[in-house]
């Protein structure tokens, strides 16, 4: 925008795209699992970068879709559905205190944004964002000169804000361990006293003449074992039968072979 009057295509982005980071605004603190806010938040994020870009921002825009919804907030989101963080977690506070301060944050984070909000209303010149670009000879060369410039603090603190930011994931994700981790001695005795099949499972397509997926496994009996078939085949009932006629006559050529070898 020029500091003029407002364009049909720009009203138009603004709404869906200002609706739509609202939208995600509140999914995020009113939603109950970590993973769908999260998810909220990268929806806010996306529709953020749609306004950046409009009102002739493209570097910002590009950053906070690489950077934060591409990287960051994706990053959060693989952590919270790989270790996972239910709603009964977020009831037990790791650290004490934690609340109080959030909420203390919050109220504060509240006030200057409604500053922020009251003083660019209040404000009746407007320059636009290409007079400000020009100024410097670009949007990336501006957003420099501002970034180490006046506003180098905050900056800084912004980049401390992101190391908080990851903190506060792994706080999310951690657990509180009641008892001892169990050892391998333990596990193997577990696995033996339960009564199912303690070892690997017998694999299919056990002689030359049937060396196939759907053949079974041959036990020591001379019987075959039908869970050493995978169990799309075994649904589908499509499992070779095993002919035991065949199997005696791979056993006397066996037979004959070990004769043969040891008579030599």
């Amino acid at each position: 925008m020029n500091g003029g009057a407002v364009g049909t295509g720009e009203a138009i982005v603004f709404w869906v795209s200002g609706t739509l980071a609202v939208i995600g605004a509140l999914g995020m603190v009113i939603s109950r699992k970590a993973v769908h806010s999260a998810l909220f938040i990268a929806l806010t994020m996306i529709n953020l970068a749609i306004l950046y870009v409009a009102n002739s921002a493209p570097f910002l825009g590009m950053v906070q879709i690489i950077v934060y919804t591409g990287a960051v907030m994706m990053l959060f989101l693989f952590v919270l559905m790989v270790v996972g963080v239910d709603s009964s977690d977020s009831l037990i506070e790791t650290i004490k205190g934690q609340r109080v301060a959030a909420f203390l944050l919050g109220v504060g984070f509240s006030i200057l944004l409604i500053a922020g909000i009251g003083n660019g209303l209040m404000e009746t010149s407007s320059t636009g964002l290409d007079a400000a670009n020009a100024a410097q000879g670009g949007n990336v060369e501006g957003l420099a000169a501002l970034m180490f410039g006046p506003y180098l603090i905050a900056f800084e603190v912004t980049a401390a804000l992101l190391i908080t930011a990851a903190m506060g994931a792994m706080i999310l994700t951690h657990r509180e361990r009641w008892m001892p981790k169990r050892t391998q001695r333990e596990l193997s005795q577990e696995r033996f006293a339960s009564g199912a099949h303690p070892g690997q499972l017998p694999a299919p397509g056990v002689y030359a003449r049937h060396n196939a997926v759907d053949t079974p496994a041959l036990l020591p009996d001379g019987s075959t074992s039908d869970i050493s078939v995978p169990e799309p085949l075994r649904v589908r009932d499509d499992i070779r039968e095993v002919d035991p006629a065949e199997i005696d006559e791979v056993r006397q050529l066996s037979a004959d072979s070990s004769g043969e070898d040891d008579g030599r």
